[in-house]
């Protein structure tokens, strides 16, 4: 993943701009197992199909931005629910 320190500082949540933080690699992995099992949601409802190779949770920990092939998706709507999942 090609996200720095020096750039991590500056995103923001699209949704509620508070900070966004590295997701661990456990919870990547859960994100996976979820989305394979058909179980992952996006914001609004949606399946979500494609596998993540890493994410950015915001401070209130229930949303993760995806990123994928060093792509970070920081759309409001395409935020992958995670409260259930932690």
């Amino acid at each position: 993943m090609m996200i720095t320190p020096d750039i991590l500082p500056i995103l923001r949540c699209p949704f509620g701009g508070d900070s966004l933080v590295l997701a661990e690699p456990e919870l990547v992995e859960r994100v996976n197992e979820a989305i394979s099992a058909g179980a992952a949601r996006d914001q609004l409802g949606t399946r979500v199909e494609t596998p993540i190779d890493a994410g950015m949770v915001n401070s209130a920990k229930d949303r993760l931005y995806p990123v994928r092939e060093n792509i970070a998706t920081l759309i409001a709507d395409s935020a992958i629910q995670i409260k259930d999942l932690r």
